[in-house]
């Protein structure tokens, strides 16, 4: 069987392993990784979590330890173009070929866990989350950075026993699996936090923060938080690193970081948003605490390595004319950041919303706050069974919204991305979002028809 063969049958395997859906427990990622010689135990992690900006956060600290001169893994979820860009190191994805094997080698181990009724079937997550272990030890990687896939405690990913743990920020999602409270969440995503080991968050919530500093305590991990410079000033907050923002381009933006020790002026990022110099200074606090724990970093690799991130799919400018602009905000505090940062980044006389997201999100608040934004909307959906279908997120807009502006539904993603160029006039933008799932599938489709 030829490689290209052999990738397809191990995708086409890993992806039937989605129907089993999600089933919280540490039990089934243990076994398998025994049986593979605990590759988790010889490699060094830095762990992500948090509701939103984690993805981005992992990308410029992976991008600044890397230009450091580290060997450096990634591990992302979910993918947007290749389900090879989950696992990279120093930038690069796992080939083809060497995902093959590693599905091939681990495929009669999860026979042999199935096998034990104590155990049962492991999920796609957590195979996936083996094969990239398992592939990072061989790589002989310095350290990975990790984001958990849901939650924390009982995520597959919590298995490692991390250099450092961060946990962005908390809001309300996936309620029926992490709890329907904000304190719920934070206590299923304070699971990271290891005995002993750093915890650092961006999160401003004082029942959060003071949940993670008892956590913290309790198990005697120095706890560390930057400071929002989008707030009211705090409790001496010159003591927590601080990103100011500076000037915006339409390449990305400027902003100066106040950290723990480092001072540096005029940092430039290729990512739009806000939100993203919060998540730098997320990033740069972490690269500040490894450095105490002997990763060196030099300010120029600091500079190099944030202004070379790549992390598509969020406020990303696919094409300029017209305006097609992508972001994979999949819940209300996101669309919340989506919709602040927008007007902000970009100028357009009419803005077409193509929006498509998953069922089981919070409909009501998400459009509630980006459909004022829009003068036309094109309701989809992306190409997953989770999807919620374009004609029942319409009904809710018009009949329960009172949604009155033109819209349109159409289910494929590639024919509403048609339609949107279609009805653009001079000066208008088309903004794709509600799902990271929906930009995953447009932009694809725009590569393959449009680029």
């Amino acid at each position: 069987m030829d490689q290209d063969k052999r990738y397809e049958e191990a995708l086409k395997w890993i992806h039937g392993l989605g129907r089993f859906g999600i089933k919280p427990g540490l039990e089934r990622m243990n076994a398998l990784l025994e049986m593979l010689g605990n590759p988790h135990q010889q490699i060094s992690f830095v762990h992500v979590g948090g509701t939103n900006g984690k993805g981005s956060t992992a990308a410029m600290l992976a991008s600044v330890l890397k230009t450091a001169g580290y060997n450096i893994g990634l591990y992302t979820s979910p993918y947007l173009l290749s389900f090879t860009n989950r696992m990279a190191v120093n930038g690069t994805d796992i080939d083809h070929g060497e995902l093959a094997e590693l599905v091939e080698e681990v495929r009669p181990l999860v026979d042999r866990v199935l096998s034990n009724p104590e155990l049962g079937q492991p999920t796609e997550f957590e195979v996936v989350t083996v094969l990239a272990l398992t592939y990072f030890a061989r790589q002989k990687v310095d350290l990975v950075v990790l984001e958990v896939g849901l939650g924390g405690r009982l995520d597959a990913t919590n298995v490692v026993n991390p250099l450092l743990s961060i946990i962005t920020n908390i809001s309300l999602e996936h309620t029926e699996v992490l709890g329907d409270t904000i304190g719920k969440i934070a206590g299923e995503k304070a699971g990271i936090i290891k005995a002993g080991k750093p915890l650092l968050t961006a999160s401003a919530d004082q029942e959060v923060l003071k949940l993670f500093e008892d956590r913290c305590y309790q198990l005697g991990s120095p706890f560390y938080r930057i400071y929002k410079p989008f707030e009211a000033a705090d409790d001496k907050p010159e003591k927590r690193p601080t990103a100011i923002p500076l000037d915006i381009t339409s390449e990305g933006q400027y902003f100066s970081y106040r950290g723990f020790k480092w001072h540096f002026d005029k940092l430039f990022i290729p990512l739009r948003g806000q939100y993203q110099v919060e998540n730098a200074c997320t990033a740069l606090a972490a690269v500040e605490i490894l450095n105490g724990q002997g990763f060196a970093v030099s300010e120029e690799a600091v500079r190099k390595g944030l202004a070379s991130t790549i992390w598509p799919g969020r406020l990303e400018l696919l094409q300029k004319e017209p305006p097609v602009i992508m972001d994979g905000a999949h819940n209300p505090a996101a669309i919340e950041k989506l919709a602040e940062a927008f007007p902000l980044y970009f100028n357009y006389k009419k803005l077409i919303l193509v929006f498509g997201m998953l069922a089981d999100k919070d409909m009501e608040s998400m459009l509630k706050t980006i459909l004022p934004l829009a003068d036309r909307v094109i309701f989809t959906r992306p190409l997953l069974p989770r999807a919620a279908e374009p004609d029942l997120v319409a009904a809710f807009a018009t009949e329960k919204l009172g949604f009155e502006k033109e819209y349109y539904v159409i289910r494929h993603y590639g024919e509403a991305l048609d339609k949107a160029l279609e009805m653009a006039d001079p000066g208008d933008a088309i903004l794709v979002t509600g799902s990271l799932y929906t930009v995953s599938d447009i932009r694809a489709y725009w590569i393959e028809n449009y680029r």
